[in-house]
């Protein structure tokens, strides 16, 4: 009899703690999910002040076709990107990131999705998709993005 009551305790205590695990990861990925998103909004916007608060001081940024930058480059860029946005020489009327994939390592996540936007640059209108990755850290409780690798999607006229 006391080693089926302790057996139901120690049962009761793994489902509790899966259950708190189960919690915790839900968590983490909801935090993250809004996190992409702010991050993704800004990008849309120019918005070079949320940018930089939501990338790490070792952020690396490759695309596709150029070597890996860092922070201060990255930003160098996104500053003229901003003021194209504010005099509107360059508009973005569609950003979306879908296909989102997230793989978690303890307080490390890696993202993969797809980015379909929209630029709108001398009246003619681009449509491009990325294939992206992503590697986000949590500091001090808040999901910033450590690394990003981009790779274009030929269309289908390519």
């Amino acid at each position: 009899m006391k080693n089926a009551i302790t057996l139901r305790i120690l049962s009761l205590l793994f489902l509790c703690l899966c259950t708190i695990s189960c919690q915790d990861q839900k968590s983490n990925e909801q935090d993250l999910m809004i996190a992409l998103q702010k991050f993704n909004d800004a990008f849309q916007q120019g918005n070079t002040t949320v940018l930089s608060s939501m990338i790490t001081d070792e952020y690396i940024h490759t695309n596709g076709n150029s070597k890996a930058i860092r922070k201060e480059n990255w930003l160098t860029y996104l500053r003229k990107r901003e003021q194209e946005i504010a005099n509107g020489t360059l508009e973005i009327p569609f950003y979306e990131m879908d296909e989102i994939a997230i793989v978690f390592h303890d307080q490390t996540a890696i993202v993969t999705g797809r980015v379909k936007v929209a630029t709108k640059r001398n009246n003619a209108i681009f449509n491009n998709s990325y294939r992206v990755t992503h590697l986000w850290i949590k500091e001090k409780g808040d999901w910033k993005r450590a690394g990003f690798h981009d790779t274009k999607i030929p269309s289908k006229k390519e």
